[in-house]
């Protein structure tokens, strides 16, 4: 077969791929062809380091050797079998790693392909839950969710969704949600100081749950940082409240970790910082090193136990996914969480997410940036048109994605957040690259914004 010439590439990518998050009549294609460590060239032979872990989910890098290797490997063995009443051996040993290292108690993995679905899954886990129970509670039928919340775009995550650019135009399709306030660090509530944040966020929370506790099945959160909602980092205490307030409510408390999970935020898993353990951990990204979708809903044997009984009792979970459990994507996450040790990567991050904290120190002080938030390696650096007044550009300006254009022609991948522009490289980037890409974010966002 021919080989298409690069006209034809650009066309064709114009014409017939539809992209996600993409107003496709400004689109401008680009075509990324290899990848080799922190790095993607494109079309074009242009290297470029990839900023954004291409979408969050790389870990080692692109084409490391041990993940090449898992995956060649298995492709000797069989490439997909249906996880539906059978198995396979590279899912029985993730599934088995995955509870070992997850927050204990955590010891039943049902496997899907996508952030989305594995938040879809523990909504639907929360709500049959309530009704197998030995002592069933089916009136506990709605969801807490979190003002800008973002949990994916099946309809079931988006229904515990709140980021009204995203998901209002849905809203005739989506099942009602109890919504409690973002715990915003920057634009805080009138006469709330930062040291009362934690419990100010809280109560409103508690104040729902004082409620309607009889009413909610689960509470959905992602731990420490609403990535999507602009890089919002939570006051420090605030997931370890939700946990006691959840149990003192008796709801049930759904770890959303697909974006934080697997050493983001410098630990295996956020909910680590603050020792909480959910009732479920939704995986995904960064599970097989950003190399083949797959995710996993992790959860605890007492809503294990609930979907246990005869064929004819219609206790089982009727849910599946054609390519859960993949052979492939198995063998990879589990060569993924072996290079987690082998490589010491937890050990490597907490110098570089010092010299994160150095770099953004400096770039907070530049005029039009209103604010900078971290959590690990992941970075917001939110611009504005005042910062005294912390009034945003107007949004027809698009200075986010301007300053990421500008990033690119420098040699570095971004995605913004709207006029948030986000730093979330893969965990392996060296200290000399993580300060390359921190010094072209200031001269984009100097010349930008100036």
């Amino acid at each position: 077969m021919q080989q298409p010439t690069r006209e034809e590439l650009l066309s064709w990518d114009r014409w017939h791929v539809w992209h996600g998050f993409t107003q496709m009549a400004e689109y401008e294609p680009l075509v990324l062809v290899e990848g080799q460590g922190c790095r993607l060239r494109d079309l074009d032979g242009r290297w470029y380091l990839d900023g954004v872990a291409s979408l969050w989910c790389n870990v080692h890098g692109h084409r490391h050797p041990r993940l090449d290797a898992a995956l060649q490997g298995q492709l000797a063995q069989v490439a997909h079998v249906t996880n539906l009443g059978a198995s396979n051996v590279p899912a029985i040993q993730l599934a088995r790693r995955l509870a070992e290292l997850a927050p204990p108690g955590l010891e039943h993995v049902f496997f899907s392909d996508s952030g989305s679905t594995a938040v879809e899954v523990a909504l639907k886990m929360a709500f049959q839950y309530w009704r197998q129970r030995p002592q069933p509670r089916p009136e506990k039928t709605r969801f807490l969710a979190l003002a800008e919340a973002y949990h994916g775009d099946t309809l079931g995550s988006v229904s515990v969704g709140g980021i009204e650019l995203f998901h209002e135009i849905f809203r005739p399709l989506l099942f009602p949600c109890f919504r409690a306030p973002a715990p915003d660090t920057y634009r805080t509530p009138d006469g709330v100081p930062p040291d009362q944040l934690t419990p100010y966020y809280l109560q409103q929370v508690e104040n729902i749950l004082q409620a309607h506790h009889h009413q909610i099945a689960a509470m959905i959160v992602e731990p420490l940082v609403q990535c999507a909602a602009g890089i919002l980092v939570h006051p420090p205490g605030f997931l370890r409240g939700l946990r006691q307030l959840t149990r003192q409510y008796n709801v049930l408390l759904i770890a959303d970790e697909v974006a934080v999970g697997f050493g983001r935020t410098g630990r295996m898993f956020a909910c680590q910082h603050e020792e909480v353990q959910p009732d479920f951990l939704c995986l995904g990204k960064g599970l097989t090193g950003g190399y083949l979708p797959m995710a996993a809903t992790l959860t605890t044997t007492e809503i294990w136990n609930a979907f246990l009984g005869r064929y004819e009792d219609n206790r089982t979970f009727f849910h599946g996914h054609t390519y859960g459990g993949n052979p492939l994507a198995a063998a990879v996450a589990l060569a993924n969480l072996e290079l987690f040790e082998e490589e010491r990567l937890l050990e490597s991050l907490p110098a570089k997410i010092e010299r994160l904290r150095e770099h953004l120190e400096r770039i907070s002080r530049l005029e039009h940036v209103g604010h900078v938030r971290q959590c690990g390696l992941i970075a917001g650096i939110e611009l504005v048109e005042d910062r005294t007044t912390k009034r945003p550009y107007p949004r027809p300006q698009r200075r986010g994605w301007q300053v990421c254009l500008q990033a690119r022609s420098e040699g570095v991948l971004l995605r913004p957040l709207g006029d948030v522009v986000v730093i979330f490289p893969p965990l392996a980037i060296s200290l000399p690259d993580l300060d390359f890409l921190c010094q072209v974010v200031e001269r984009s966002i100097a010349a930008v914004c100036s």
